[in-house]
């Protein structure tokens, strides 16, 4: 059994969870590998590489995939663990799977996908947070930062949309708490975010602060309905978002990862929430700018009521900062809430590196059965039987756009509706070209695979190729199926007029070839929007 940290010093550095990087250098492996054994850190958080780290993005700093990344992972892990003096509490971010993290590791779809589909198969979910549990356990992670407990209502919200389960409050909470529920009964700890709700905002806390205007009775009636019923339900921990809400907080447009009034007051106080507060990263800007004094963030949001500071910058100043200005009954509250947390984890008696493999056949299985209860009929106009006739009187023609013909979408299609096929990808100059070509037909299934799945700059798609799009769907009989976020809907003019409209969510394989057989079957759909959409 582990030593329980004597000294109030040992005890706050079990406060900081700094970032460390699958790929870095070895000086900065060495120095995480100082900060363990100088200050008895409680934990680290793993991200794919600096150049991936969110912050980043503006810096369009290059990210270097390396096919060994989870390899190195496990090594990592394990050269950590083996000189922390208490054994370390590893967390990452893996809504949707180590593959948000660490390239050649499985994937499972957003949480707007599982959103889509019917209450009723909530077990798939739970077999998703699972089956996720269980790959970090096979790299040695016993922690992790999800799901997201934010419900979708606003479409232009620049970092939530995909990540979430939608707009349905109850829905949102009932798949928070099954995801929850798959991961704890693996031995993993979950993590509710982004504390009072992320949801309803139109600023990336990445970059900036987003502000929301609703009251708590509002709060109450929608935001925090999904953290009120993981409190129900004694989630492990839940993450403060770096969000200010003035109405919590005397006017003012204080971050609520800072703001007492929001976690000492609103979530322990008024929610009787217990458990472990997690800051978000302290290294996003709408928070990391505030202080020239190092160390003063780290006070400030651990006086906050914060319990760990995730991706802490400065932690020799930190631990300072705290020893002069916390009592020691606030100190001994947050370390038993830790102590608790890694007693649950079961890592106290050995923190072994991770043992299993991964099994990328259940995943894809699992996939298969999401694939087939997710995908959503919007509209359809005897879809199958026009494309069958157009077919029989060589009139239909395909277009992929932001993917080769060569896709498993036509490859499916191809089994009984071989025709001249046609694709845009990014950059193409054929766009005119394309549309020529397309003239003498007058059926279209269109495959568009989303470029990105955040809504900045159209997802990325083209003005050309929306025009495109716009004018087929004007002038054809188009049978439209989207694989990727339901929210580009919207932006793709003349929707209203295709003869079929499709949200298939992702473009994994399994869900292309599904999105096939479902059109030559013209078999019936029970996916649902997780959100609301105007089409044009």
């Amino acid at each position: 059994m582990s030593k329980i940290p004597q000294t109030l010093q040992q005890k706050v550095g079990q406060f900081f969870f700094p970032a460390v990087f699958i790929n870095d250098t070895e000086e900065n492996i060495q120095e995480t590998e100082r900060l363990i054994r100088e200050y008895n850190i409680g934990g680290l958080t793993f991200f794919h590489s600096r150049a991936s780290a969110a912050t980043n993005y503006e810096g369009n700093k290059k990210i270097v995939f390396n096919d060994d990344s989870y390899k190195q992972l496990k090594e990592r892990i394990e050269r950590f663990q083996k000189c922390a003096p208490t054994p370390l509490l590893i967390s990452i971010d893996a809504e949707w799977g180590l593959a948000m993290r660490v390239e050649k590791t499985p994937q499972y779809p957003y949480a707007i996908t599982l959103g889509a589909l019917p209450e009723s198969q909530s077990d798939l979910v739970y077999e998703v947070g699972k089956q996720i549990g269980q790959d970090l356990k096979s790299a040695g992670i016993q922690y992790n930062l999800s799901p997201l407990a934010d419900i979708n209502n606003n479409p232009d919200n620049p970092v939530i949309g995909y990540r979430s389960f939608g707009e349905n409050k109850e829905k949102v909470s009932h798949f928070a708490l099954e995801y929850l529920r798959g991961m704890s009964d693996v031995g993993v700890l979950g993590c509710l975010k982004h504390f009072p709700g992320h949801g309803n905002t139109n600023v990336d806390s990445h970059l900036g602060l987003p502000v929301l205007k609703e009251t708590l009775e509002e709060l109450l009636e929608n935001e925090l309905y999904p953290f009120i019923k993981g409190i129900e339900h004694n989630v492990d921990s839940i993450m403060i978002g770096h969000l200010a809400v003035p109405a919590l907080n005397s006017g003012k447009d204080t971050s609520a990862t800072l703001s007492k009034p929001i976690i000492e007051t609103l979530l322990r106080e008024q929610l009787g929430y217990d458990g472990l507060v997690i800051s978000d990263a302290l290294n996003m800007h709408s928070v990391s700018k505030l202080y020239d004094v190092k160390g003063q963030l780290e006070w400030e949001a651990f006086n906050a009521g914060n319990d760990v500071l995730c991706f802490a910058e400065n932690v020799p100043e930190g631990i300072q900062a705290i020893l002069e200005n916390a009592s020691p009954e606030r100190i001994e509250e947050s370390f038993n809430r830790i102590w608790k947390c890694k007693e649950k984890a079961g890592i106290l008696n050995q923190a072994e590196a991770g043992s299993g493999i991964l099994d990328f056949e259940k995943t894809a299985l699992l996939n298969e059965k999401i694939a087939q209860n997710s995908i959503t009929k919007i509209i359809d106009n005897s879809n199958t039987e026009t494309v069958f006739k157009a077919h029989k009187n060589n009139t239909l023609a395909k277009l992929s756009l932001y993917k080769s013909v060569d896709n498993d979408f036509f490859k499916t299609l191809n089994t009984q509706l071989a025709s001249p096929e046609f694709a845009i990808e990014a950059g193409s100059i054929t766009i005119s070209s394309v549309e020529e070509d397309l003239e003498p037909y007058d059926t279209i299934i269109i495959s568009l695979f989303v470029p990105k799945a955040k809504p900045l700059n159209n997802f990325d798609i083209e003005e050309q190729v929306l025009a495109l799009l716009g004018k087929l769907l004007k002038t054809k009989k188009c049978v439209l199926y989207v694989f990727g976020n339901p929210y580009v809907l919207p932006i793709i003019p003349n929707t209203k007029q295709a003869l079929g409209l499709i949200e298939v969510y992702q473009d994994f394989i399994t869900f292309q070839k599904n999105a096939g057989i479902q059109l030559l079957e013209n078999s019936n759909c029970i996916g649902k929007l997780p959100v609301n959409i105007e089409l044009q």
